[in-house]
């Protein structure tokens, strides 16, 4: 996601809030960062909190789940508990919009080698990833679709296909298959996106709703290509399943950590995100999961034939796009129920 375009509004947000600085602070014990929980916790602590512990000196006790919902009561309640949190794609926008966030301090954050679409006062880019084309390599020896237009051609490419069941990420590719140019993608065109897709629904044999799914249809023989997060699919063909990955047309997004406003510890927030800004930490984290840390010095600490399999390699980067969140954040809704409609239109 390109976080750029929210620069001015969270400036104003945090004017308005009142925003006072993190000054120093008496080191407690420990801190509690909030993340989305599962097999996620374990990799943050192995590649993040257990460097942050050994270099500062307090644990890091973690909770879940990431939920704007809380997180605002919290802020407008005055009792934070998490001095860090996880904050969702879809959900950093009214985020900042609301002041939930206090802003990132660049002088202990070095964030100077970030892609400038990762960067944003309150939010700190974790990681990349991307919505690709996943193919069955059994299905196409000889090479499947490498691109959006070569997705929807199923006369070159034949067999059923599987997408999200969601516009976001669906609508692009649609756009990038009928010939947009990447660099005007945004704002969408709607009527031009339906009509392309009209052409690709009889040839989707599953509209998948977990990213469970996606790697397993190929795998099951279901469909020859699908959509799907590059992570998914990194974690399936390293574990040896006949799946090829393909970034043209892939479409970028960032996720985010935030200090929330009036956090407990802030400055140890901060110092955090300092740790997570290590290249040779966030290799660890790239390894684990197939993504991409935002300094692109994290490569030179990842093995050789995983490097070319992260979204924000230097032959990936190029060939994709970063999705405009702020345009969702203004048109999702409406999208969203145009969406549903057209799915009961075809079903």
């Amino acid at each position: 996601m390109s976080y750029r375009k929210y620069t001015m509004a969270a400036i104003l947000a945090a004017l308005v809030g009142g925003f006072t600085p993190a000054v120093a602070q008496d080191k407690p014990e420990s801190i509690i960062v909030n993340t989305s929980g599962g097999e996620n916790a374990q990799m943050l602590r192995e590649a993040y909190f257990d460097d942050f512990e050994a270099v500062i000196g307090v644990k890091i006790l973690d909770s879940s789940p990431a939920d704007l919902g809380r997180l605002r009561a919290m802020v407008e309640s005055g009792t934070v508990e998490y001095t860090v949190t996880e904050v969702e794609s879809e959900d950093a926008g009214q985020a900042i919009a609301l002041g939930l966030l206090e802003p990132i301090d660049d002088t202990i954050v070095d964030r100077s080698k970030f892609p400038p679409e990762t960067i944003n006062p309150f939010l700190y880019p974790i990681s990349t990833y991307s919505t690709i084309i996943g193919y069955s390599t059994e299905a196409f020896p000889e090479g499947g679709p490498t691109n959006w237009e070569e997705f929807w051609n199923v006369e070159a490419f034949p067999g059923p296909r599987a997408m999200r069941n969601h516009p976001v990420d669906n609508l692009e590719a649609a756009l990038l298959a009928d010939g947009v140019d990447p660099a005007k993608l945004y704002p969408l065109d709607l009527e031009r996106a339906f009509s392309k897709l009209d052409e690709i629904y009889p040839h989707v044999a599953v509209w998948w709703t977990t990213g469970a799914q996606q790697a397993q249809l190929l795998i099951d023989g279901e469909v020859v290509a699908t959509t799907g997060w590059n992570s998914r699919l990194y974690a399936a063909i390293r574990k040896g399943a006949p799946i090829k990955m393909e970034y043209g047309g892939g479409i970028l997004k960032a996720a985010a950590y935030a200090i929330p406003k009036g956090a407990p510890n802030a400055e140890l927030g901060q110092q955090l995100f300092a740790i997570m800004a290590k290249p040779e930490n966030q290799a660890k984290y790239a390894l684990a999961f197939g993504l991409s840390g935002p300094d692109p010095d994290h490569v030179n600490y990842v093995p050789e034939e995983v490097r070319e399999m992260l979204p924000l390699h230097p032959n990936n980067a190029p060939r994709q796009v970063w999705m405009d969140q702020e345009w969702w954040l203004e048109n999702g809704e409406a999208v969203n129920e145009r969406w549903i409609t057209w799915m009961l239109d075809n079903s």
